[in-house]
């Protein structure tokens, strides 16, 4: 399983990146460890950069930020589900996301959830915290690379 995401910067008195809490009944009482990269499963024959646009606007309600995009690699999540990242600046207001929902069965009846039941803004010693410790070297990159200029 591939998946791809968009993690978005800006930068205020440090660097921050927006990263989103996953929706649903098993991620409700989680938080440190258990953030993600806005992210979706690339479809067969998809272009994973066009996965990445399009899961970021179904599960924000958000256009994409625009290119150019940064690419920062590949992570493997515990699961085995590998992730390909893409860095890209932009602001977005958390307040204001819309996210999709999934439907799952809960107690023997369909249920409905949020992909994502919230979005924030965290300077990276924050998101690194907050992540799923897999996204470690997304961030590392991200660092690198801005450092580079880009």
């Amino acid at each position: 399983m591939i998946s791809a995401g968009i993690l978005p910067y800006r930068f205020r008195q440090t660097l921050e990146v927006l990263i989103a809490h996953p929706g649903g009944p098993f991620w409700a009482g989680k938080d440190d460890g258990a953030w993600s990269v806005i992210k979706g499963l690339v479809e067969a024959e998809e272009d994973p950069r066009e996965t990445a646009r399009r899961e970021f606007r179904e599960e924000t309600g958000w256009e994409p930020p625009p290119e150019p995009w940064i690419e920062l690699g590949e992570v493997r999540l515990r699961s085995g589900k590998r992730v390909r990242v893409w860095a890209a600046a932009g602001d977005y207001d958390p307040a204001t996301i819309e996210p999709g929902t999934f439907t799952t069965t809960l107690r023997g009846k369909p249920a409905t959830f949020p992909e994502i039941d919230r979005a924030d803004w965290f300077d990276v010693d924050t998101a690194r915290r907050k992540l799923n410790p897999a996204y470690g070297p997304i961030l590392d990159a991200l660092e690198r690379q801005l450092a580079q200029g880009g």
